[in-house]
């Protein structure tokens, strides 16, 4: 980018972010707490742009308090599954695996979640149980995931999903045979 357009960008950014910080006091004062929940998600994701994740960790972390507040288990899971995201990204693994696994389970309780949304949700799962080694979990992630995207006609995502299971199988195949060899 250059330096024109990275100037255009964070001005952007910032009128970006001033709206989103009228429309939380505007959700605050009006008592909704999903939008209010849903504003700070946002705002977590303008931080991300501007590549400040510690602030957009803890925008994310109060879009899930108030998404509790709110008693809405499909805004609450939205909500958890991007905090996970900055953990992630944070290199905060035993808390983005503990989020991607609470977002699951609300997606999977609640059972009318958009398919994309929990193929999402599933995407980043399968991503870091692939990265710790448990290939049977991020296969079985993986699969899932293709499924959903495959039911909302989301090609690119099954595209995806179906060339991590391909590259799983090729490691566990040259696995087995870097194993005879040295046999």
């Amino acid at each position: 980018m250059s330096s024109t357009d990275e100037v255009n960008f964070v001005a952007v950014m910032a009128g970006v972010e001033a709206d989103l910080v009228r429309a939380c006091e505007m959700y605050e004062q009006a008592g909704a707490r999903k939008g209010l929940s849903a504003a700070l998600g946002k705002l977590g994701h303008v931080a991300l742009d501007l590549d400040d994740t510690d602030r957009s960790r803890t925008l994310f972390e109060q879009s899930v308090a108030v998404a509790r507040e709110a008693d809405d288990p499909l805004r609450l899971a939205h909500a958890v599954r991007h905090l996970g995201q900055v953990n992630y990204r944070l290199g905060r693994l035993d808390s983005a695996g503990s989020c991607y696994e609470e977002a699951l389970d609300l997606y999977d309780r609640a059972g009318t979640a958009h398919p994309v949304d929990h193929a999402n949700a599933l995407r980043p799962m399968a991503a870091l149980r692939e990265e710790l080694g448990d290939v049977q979990g991020a296969r079985l992630m993986w699969r899932r995931a293709a499924e959903l995207y495959r039911s909302a006609g989301v090609e690119e995502g099954v595209h995806e999903c179906e060339a991590r299971l391909t590259g799983l199988a090729r490691a566990a195949r040259g696995d087995r045979r870097g194993g005879e060899q040295g046999r």
